[in-house]
């Protein structure tokens, strides 16, 4: 029984350790093989890219040994061997500019160390070039270059007044794979983000990104193929439809893909559990979703144009864009309309979904409100719900925003929209695990949240006490239970109004239909 690759991302340590290894190498030759020179990859982080970029080193280092076995085994010319520099910005932590410059420094001696070279250069960008002239005369053959989570620097630091900076002096070095064309074989970058205004892709003009092109989107990442074959002896008493619910659902136009991360580590434990999102809190991101005061159901019904899909771009911030890089949405569906393409995006699985909501909700608590509070407050909202008693969730989420701290509210004014307290009630049920409908249309109007359960459907109306409007009787004007009349379950309708100076709850009614 081979062994599970959990955190491995040297192919040779992976291969001759005796690994499950799920075959990629087709996708190294139909790169080589199309005559292009410049690739750009960009997936989320713990998908696999750092284990595929070490493959293509392999590959042109002439290991052939390791691909025993493997599709390039046969399909490739094992009598050329090309010198590789490879970098990686996975294990680095610059935070200025300057440390950002001394980290490129040292990578780049590593790598003449390794091939003997001595550099007579003292700007980073020369010391580059002067590299890949001398290993290409060394080595009489053509260069290849890897680069791996090569925006690390600017994505650690990209609510920090220096990125910009940051953004420059990466700028420079990316600049030198232009001009050293003529020493270049074939150059493979990859990372999180597509970054606007890097010299990366503001010079490489012929740089192919395949990050969206369908024939190269199952590079990273499992199918559900590769799933039930190559860990099929792991699969025993596993609930394979449970399994797809929880760590399935990415998609880049291709099949949809389990995160490799999320596989490994539940086929080792057997326990359901957010393993993807824990690796790396997303705490700017969470930021983010406060500062712009985002009306976190949105995260369900988003569609992007294609043009903020490839790129993002420092100087305005689009927070659906960077979530879906970093991959916390993923594709639905892609729209044609004349001659533009949109993407309509989606949180991809229950991992993520509890990890975002989850996150948010113990991010809104104050220091005063202990674990144990806070774990008697989940349940007294999961049974509220489960137990069909929607009135105890007046007291349930009075308490909740009573406990959020006051400089929560300081330098915004959140505690004036509805879409804060809207999302606040969303997060909870989602992190539940509740089966919600946001923004649920009917044919008499749109329902704010929808909540099923095996015995019970909840219509919830938001409100702020300065709308005229009775939150209770909306839904009953609007007859908005009627869509769910034949369902065989008992209705609640729940009316909620929020107070922008009390910034709690002022009035709840709930309601069952008969």
């Amino acid at each position: 029984m081979k062994r599970l690759p959990i955190a491995k991302a040297v192919f040779k340590d992976l291969i001759e350790g005796d690994f499950c290894y799920v075959d990629k190498t087709q996708y190294i030759k139909q790169l080589n093989d199309s005559g292009e020179k410049y690739w750009f990859f960009a997936r989320p982080r713990r998908f696999g890219k750092s284990l595929f970029l070490d493959t293509i080193r392999a590959a042109f280092a002439g290991e052939k040994k390791l691909f025993k076995g493997l599709y390039l085994e046969d399909n490739w010319d094992w009598d050329i061997i090309y010198p590789v520099i490879k970098i990686s910005f996975g294990s680095s932590d610059a935070k200025t500019p300057e440390e950002t410059n001394n980290i490129l420094h040292e990578k780049i001696n590593t790598v003449a160390k390794n091939y003997d070279i001595k550099l007579e250069n003292i700007s980073i960008s020369g010391k580059f070039e002067e590299l890949i002239a001398l290993l290409c005369k060394k080595a009489k053959q053509s260069v290849v270059v890897l680069i791996d989570e090569y925006d690390k620097p600017m994505l650690d630091n990209i609510t920090e007044k220096n990125v910009k900076e940051i953004r420059k002096e990466l700028a420079g070095f990316y600049s030198v794979l232009k001009d050293a064309e003529k020493y270049l074989k074939f150059v493979f970058i990859t990372g999180v983000s597509k970054f606007s205004k890097t010299s990366i892709f503001s010079k490489l003009n012929n740089l192919q990104d395949i990050s969206l092109r369908k024939k190269y989107s199952d590079i990273c990442g499992y199918t559900q193929t590769d799933l039930e074959t190559v860990f099929k002896e792991y699969l025993h008493n596993v609930d394979l439809k449970t399994l797809k619910e929880w760590y399935d659902g990415y998609n880049f136009l291709g099949k949809n893909l389990y995160n490799p991360y999320d596989i490994l580590l539940f086929l080792d434990e057997k326990k359901y559990k957010p393993y993807w999102f824990q690796t790396g809190t997303p705490t700017f991101l969470l930021e983010l979703i406060k500062e712009k005061k985002y009306y976190v159901p949105e995260l369900e019904n988003i569609t992007l144009p294609d043009s903020e899909m490839q790129e993002f771009d420092l100087d305005y911030i689009d927070l659906s864009v960077l979530l879906y890089q970093a991959g916390y949405l993923t594709i639905k569906k892609e729209l044609q309309l004349g001659f533009r393409t949109f993407y309509e995006v989606k949180i991809p699985n229950k991992e993520v979904r509890f990890g975002i909501m989850d996150y948010l909700t113990r991010m809104l608590y104050t220091t005063e409100f202990h674990t144990n509070d806070r774990v008697k407050l989940y349940q007294k909202i999961y049974y509220a719900i489960t137990d069909n008693k929607p009135e105890d969730l007046k007291l349930a989420f009075h308490t909740f925003f009573a406990s959020i701290p006051v400089d929560w509210y300081r330098k915004n004014n959140i505690n004036k929209f509805e879409g804060f307290y809207a999302s606040m009630f969303y997060a909870f049920f989602a992190a539940q695990g509740f089966d919600i409908i946001p923004e649920d249309f009917t044919n008499k109007g749109r329902i704010d949240m929808t909540i099923t359960t095996k015995t019970g459907i909840f219509i919830f109306e938001f409100k702020m006490k300065t709308n005229p409007k009775n939150a209770l009787q909306q839904i009953k004007d609007k007859k908005y239970h009627e869509k769910y009349l034949n369902q065989n379950k008992e209705i609640y309708l729940i009316g909620i109004e929020f107070d922008e100076e009390q910034k709690n709850i002022s009035k709840f009614e709930s309601e069952k239909y008969h």
